[in-house]
Order: C-alpha cells, then structure tokens, then sequence
C-alpha cells in the first residue's frame, strides 16, 4: 500500500469514530508504529484535526451543547475525585491544561465522559509512571476545558468541584 493510499485508510478508520491506537493503526495496515506517527504528522500539517488522546487517536470532535473552563489545584488523591466529579454530573473533560515557565502553555487531551474511562485513564498513568501535567506548575493550578448537553450540567460540576476544595477560581 502506498503513503497516499495508507493516509486514506487511517482517515477512513478514524471516521468511525471510536479511539485507536498507533499500534492498532499499525497492526491493520501492516507498517510499524513509527510510520503512523508519521503519517498522523502529514495529515494534521495538511489540516486534518487528529488528536492523540489517552485512548487512541481520534478527529477532533464537534462538541455540542454547553462548555465551560474550570480552574483546579489538588494533589495526587484530589485528581481521581475531580474527574469523576466532572463525569459524574454529566460533563466530558475535553483537556487539560498548564501553564509552563518555559514552553507557555502546554495542554494534554483526555475525551472523558465516564468512570470507566477515567478509571483508564488513571491506570494508564500509573502503570506508565508518568505524572500529570498539573505537576509540572508551581502550585499544581490547571485548566480543564469541560463540555455538558444541558448548562445545569455544568453548574452542578461547578458546585461540586467548589465543595470539594478543588475549584480554584470561576474561569468562565
């Protein structure tokens, strides 16, 4: 299969819609990982929106409905509980945000809507030994941009975060 044609078959895997990953990609294709790196590259530089999220890669989606940012600070153990506030209350957590000293602002896409994928998600961090980005800032401040079909949705999130210590500031 050539370049062109390979670009074409990731594009049409990604249109369905769920997560996949390099490896996957890979697998199916019959190329080894690197070269999906590549051509994800190729396709984001010509104005495909791919992102590479916990899960896998996906076409950035058209989120609907209501979107709020909430400013957060917590510890290791507050992370768990402001996620699952977050999805619990009916909102997704599109990404997540730091702001750097060095490199300005540096954001990481998670597309969580469920326990099931912020359990994941969390397992995937510490079984990779990795820390999350809000580590990376003085005070562990981050950004979590948070969609909700119904704007109550995202009050109720607000709320919730407030009680539990972790809202930092109302970043409407």
């Amino acid at each position: 299969m050539k370049a062109l044609e390979r670009r074409e078959r990731i594009l049409e895997i990604l249109k369905v819609g769920e997560p996949i990953t390099g490896a996957e990609l890979a697998r199916r294709l019959g190329v080894s990982r690197q070269v999906i790196v590549q051509d994800v590259a190729i396709l984001r530089a010509g104005g495909t929106d791919i992102l590479a999220t916990p899960q896998g890669y996906v076409l950035a989606p058209r989120e609907e409905g209501y979107r709020r940012t909430f400013a957060c600070r917590h510890d290791m153990e507050g992370m768990e509980q402001e996620l699952l506030i977050i999805v619990d209350n009916g909102g997704r957590v599109l990404d997540v945000v730091v702001e750097h000293p060095v490199y300005g602002e540096l954001r990481g896409f998670l597309m969580l809507s469920s326990r099931r994928e912020v359990y994941e998600f969390l397992e995937n961090l510490q079984r990779s030994g990795a820390k999350p980005l809000y580590t990376l800032t003085e005070h562990g401040v981050h950004l979590h941009t948070v969609t909700a079909a119904k704007e109550e949705a995202l009050e109720a999130i607000e709320g919730a975060l407030a009680r539990a210590g972790i809202l930092l500031i109302d970043a409407r």
